[in-house]
C-alpha cells in the first residue's frame, strides 16, 4: 500500500515541485478561457445580436459572415494600478468560408478580475460598449502594461 508517509522529505519535495509547472499552466489556460468568455459574452454576442437587425441595403459597413477571437497573451499583464488584463484581437471574414480573414478588426483588452472590456480606437482605449453604439469617452491608463519595477541592488 502506498502512503505519503513512506516517502522521504526529498522525494516529497520533488513531487510537490513537479506539480508547480502544471498548476501554472492550468492557471494560464483558465485565464485565457475566462478572457474568451468575457469577450464573447460582453462584446461578440451583443454585437452579433445588434447586427442581426441591419438591412443589407444599409449604407453602413456590411456585416461580416464570420468572426474569430484570438487571445493574444497567455499570461496576464498588469496596468499602472496593478489590475491584470489580457489582450485580444477579433478577425473578420466576408463571403463565407472562401473569403480571406481580415486580422485585427477589433483589438482590445479584457480585465480578468472584473470582466471590463476595452477596445482600441485610434491611439486610445474606450469601453467596449462603444462598439454597440454608446458614446463612451477614452479611458487613460487601461490596457497598457506598467513597466517592471527597477531592480534593487
Amino acid at each position: 500500500m502506498f502512503s505519503l508517509r513512506s516517502l522521504s522529505k526529498a522525494s516529497l519535495f520533488a513531487f510537490a515541485v513537479s506539480l508547480v509547472p502544471s498548476l501554472v499552466l492550468a492557471d494560464e489556460v483558465n485565464l485565457v478561457d475566462r478572457t474568451q468568455h468575457i469577450v464573447e459574452d460582453g462584446l461578440l454576442k451583443p454585437l452579433a445580436a445588434q447586427e442581426s437587425h441591419y438591412s443589407r441595403f444599409s449604407r453602413g459597413r456590411p456585416v461580416p459572415h464570420e468572426r474569430r477571437l484570438r487571445v493574444t497573451q497567455t499570461s496576464a499583464a498588469f496596468d499602472k494600478s496593478g489590475r491584470s488584463f489580457l489582450s485580444f484581437a477579433v478577425d473578420i471574414r466576408y463571403g463565407g468560408s472562401g473569403g480571406e480573414w481580415r486580422e485585427n478588426d477589433i483589438v482590445g483588452c479584457a480585465y480578468t478580475q472584473d470582466g471590463k472590456l476595452f477596445v482600441k480606437m485610434g491611439d486610445e482605449y474606450r469601453p467596449a460598449s462603444v462598439m454597440l453604439g454608446k458614446d463612451e469617452a477614452p479611458v487613460t491608463g487601461v490596457c497598457e502594461a506598467a513597466p517592471p519595477p527597477p531592480a534593487r541592488s
